[in-house]
């Protein structure tokens, strides 16, 4: 597996990071409980005709993981729009999964981020969100942390599979859960759910009809976690937006449907593309 080599600090923060490729900007976003390493392969690919960034919010991956350091999606939301003032980015287009849509929303909407164009990929980004398994935890994150390691290992790799609806392969668990082992990573994956709040897309929702840049919405047909008809109710927020259902994909729709996604991003940047 690839490492992401580049590091940037912010406020006690380590904060890893790459870029590849040459062309426009394209910046990937990861949500939870993944990291960047799920959109390796498709930043591999569009780096062939884009200069992709990946990175790792902290409380994930390969960045850092301090207890003392608060990983909600208000502050990587702030992170977010420091990241593109550090690298220059003033429009890059941008792709968000899961909750990292949330943190693409809010670095636009009240953070004076600005993209040349925004998709938005089974996203965090409408009141209510959260699986049962996700709400237990959040209720119970200190009794959690506390698990036996392999009980841990087990909870997440059960957890994790749920995710997706055509099954995940041995390699790219080990790949998924890997970041959460150890003291270090079992105490980071509890205390990531024990700060998500929904208040944090509440206080951003009724602003979206302000996003003026082209936005285009991905959906797993399948998804279990967050079901499709959140993509309407997305559109319906965001008037000039478009939608897109992906069948035969659940949550990680990036290992469901690889394919499908590829294509369909590809197609969604040949539009906007100058």
């Amino acid at each position: 597996m690839h490492r992401l080599t580049r590091e940037i600090m912010w406020q006690g923060r380590s904060v890893k990071w790459d870029r590849h490729g040459a062309g426009p900007a394209v910046v990937l976003l990861h949500g939870t409980p993944w990291s960047s390493a799920l959109w390796r392969p498709f930043a591999d690919a569009l780096s062939r005709r884009f200069t992709v960034y990946l990175w790792d919010m902290p409380g994930y991956g390969a960045s850092s993981k301090d207890p003392s350091h608060a990983v909600d999606l208000g502050t990587q939301g702030q992170l977010f729009a420091f990241l593109l003032e550090q690298w220059g980015l003033h429009r890059p287009h941008v792709i968000a999964h899961d909750f990292g849509g949330a943190v693409a929303l809010r670095a636009r909407v009240l953070h004076g981020a600005a993209y040349a164009s925004l998709c938005l990929v089974d996203v965090v980004a409408l009141s209510p969100w959260g699986s049962p398994f996700f709400n237990l935890v959040k209720q119970n994150a200190e009794v959690f942390t506390q698990l036996p390691s392999a009980v841990h290992r087990g909870a997440i790799e059960a957890y994790i599979r749920g995710a997706s609806h055509r099954g995940v392969r041995d390699d790219d668990l080990d790949m998924l859960v890997s970041p959460w082992l150890g003291e270090e990573g079992q105490g980071a994956f509890y205390r990531q759910i024990a700060e998500a709040d929904e208040r944090f897309t509440d206080e951003v929702e009724a602003r979206y009809g302000t996003i003026s840049e082209p936005v285009h919405i991905v959906w797993g047909a399948e998804d279990a976690w967050i079901p499709k008809d959140r993509a309407d109710r997305l559109r319906a927020a965001i008037p000039h937006a478009s939608v897109t259902l992906i069948q035969d994909a659940g949550h990680l729709i990036q290992l469901d449907a690889p394919a499908g996604l590829s294509a369909e991003i590809t197609r969604w940047l040949a539009t906007v593309v100058s």
